[in-house]
């Protein structure tokens, strides 16, 4: 297994749309973020891509695995790394994501604890409903793990 950071971040937005759907989203991060790649068997298997907020903050803004690679384990494997990356050199990296019954257990299972709600946010910045499970996703739930 191998990770690395990519500088050809365009190329991943077909990945990039099974985490955040909607590609003008992902054009507002993009550009200012690290986009990590996981290959296995040389084939690509997830990406990720990370911002700087400042003030110490990192955000992990999309979190993405293939459809025929999911529940093998390579979405912790992304963030244990991505964790690893940045530990030391911020306060903090948060997620924010979809009030989902699947996303949110999955990153508390990697440590992120609930951090704040903000009501809305996705009915109100998407030009489409968002379904997850068959869940319309309304809120935008932020969840932080600290990197000291």
């Amino acid at each position: 297994m191998l990770i690395r950071r990519e500088t050809a971040k365009e190329k991943f937005m077909d990945l990039l749309l099974l985490a955040d759907e909607q590609e003008s989203v992902i054009e507002t991060y993009l550009d200012r973020g690290e986009l990590y790649a996981l290959y296995d068997d040389g084939e690509l298997r997830a990406v990720s891509v990370v911002t700087d907020e400042g003030d110490g903050v990192f955000e992990l803004q999309n979190i993405a695995v293939r459809t025929s690679s999911q529940r093998r384990g390579y979405g912790k494997k992304m963030v244990e790394h991505i964790l690893g990356e940045y530990s030391g050199k911020g306060r903090q990296m948060i997620v924010g994501t979809g009030d989902s019954p699947v996303t949110v257990p999955f990153y508390e299972s990697c440590g992120f604890k609930f951090q704040r709600r903000v009501k809305n946010y996705i009915a109100e910045h998407y030009d489409h409903p968002i379904f997850e499970n068959g869940v319309r996703l309304l809120d935008k739930v932020f969840l932080a793990k600290s990197l000291e």
